[in-house]
């Protein structure tokens, strides 16, 4: 599959998540919600491994970046993800998302010494510029309930939401150092995410969060589409990208992500966004093309998150 179609579809499954996520809280505690969504999702990918005939066991030096994995990208990032979904709109914590494209480089730089390029700043300077005229006029409601002497809910969300971001960045680092251990990316992908799920669930159980089995259609709908989807195939995707290209454009899902969030509120929501919404969904995508375009660092000088060099994404060859 080529690396542009693996883009999109990671951005066009992710750009619907946020929304999705809103329809798994209320009666089901937020921790519970993720150990169910990524349990099914891990269920999923073992029973995949042992159909295609894979062994199971992973060495426990691959184990352990598995684990790292799954702490930063499955528990502790999507603990904070659907905390934030309480008190923030699932448009604003997609357009957090977007703050990826500093966090991720900066996580590189500390991790393996990748050096960071100025048009990596400058594109992802354009890329916030751009997300924040999208959600202009959210952002500025909620900074007017603060001022006004609103709940602290905002901040907390603001920063459970950053947390998560910040996370997820970490946990896309740790991507070249697990793809070093395995390059069976279903069978790895599946222990993250069981590492995870066992992460959460712990938490869930030591802070008394009762696991519920909710009767609303809607969640259970919105569970499969988050397991099989949003967790499954997106994640293959973003995955196999990042082996490919490198963390430091494939995390360029992030900014185009809310845009999507945003066709679709228009469709399902009847959301209009006005004359600065739509400059900012523009620049969003001027700066990934503009991002996307610059040439790959070579590999000698950042083997954690170049592995082949490439001028673009439509250069990359596809896989069979």
């Amino acid at each position: 599959m080529s690396s542009p179609l693996l883009f999109a579809i990671a951005a066009l499954i992710w750009g619907s998540t946020f929304f999705a996520i809103t329809l798994q809280l209320g009666e089901v505690a937020p921790a519970v919600s993720v150990v169910y969504r990524f349990g099914l999702a891990s269920a999923t990918l073992f029973a995949w491994c042992l159909v295609r005939g894979d062994k199971l066991r992973l060495p426990w030096r691959a184990q352990r970046w598995v684990m790292l994995q799954g702490f930063f990208t499955f528990a502790l990032s999507y603990l904070c993800t659907y905390g934030s979904e309480q008190y923030l709109v699932s448009g604003l914590v997609a357009v957090l998302f977007a703050l990826m494209v500093f966090w991720t480089p900066i996580c590189s730089r500390i991790a393996f010494g990748t050096p960071i390029s100025w048009r990596t700043w400058a594109a992802g300077l354009i890329a916030i510029v751009g997300v924040t005229m999208l959600f202009y006029n959210s952002i500025a409601g909620a900074w007017k309930e603060i001022a006004g002497g609103g709940s602290g809910h905002f901040l907390l969300g603001l920063i459970l939401a950053l947390v998560a971001t910040i996370a997820s960045s970490a946990g896309t680092v740790v991507v070249a150092k697990v793809r070093e251990q395995s390059s069976n990316l279903m069978l790895t992908m599946a222990w993250s995410m069981f590492w995870g799920t066992a992460m959460v669930a712990a938490w869930a159980l030591a802070s008394g969060q009762p696991f519920v089995l909710p009767a609303a259609p809607r969640y259970w709908m919105a569970l499969l589409y988050l397991s099989l989807f949003g967790s499954v195939i997106a994640f293959h995707a973003y995955f196999t990208l990042i082996n490919r290209i490198g963390s430091a454009k494939a995390v360029y899902i992030g900014v185009v992500t809310p845009v999507i969030s945003v066709l679709l509120s228009i469709q399902l929501e009847h959301y209009r966004p006005g004359p600065v919404e739509w400059l900012g969904m523009a620049v969003c995508l001027a700066s990934v093309a503009w991002a996307l375009r610059a040439p790959a660092v070579p590999a000698s000088s950042s083997a954690s998150t170049q592995p082949a060099p490439a001028a673009s994404l439509a250069a990359i060859p596809e896989v069979p």
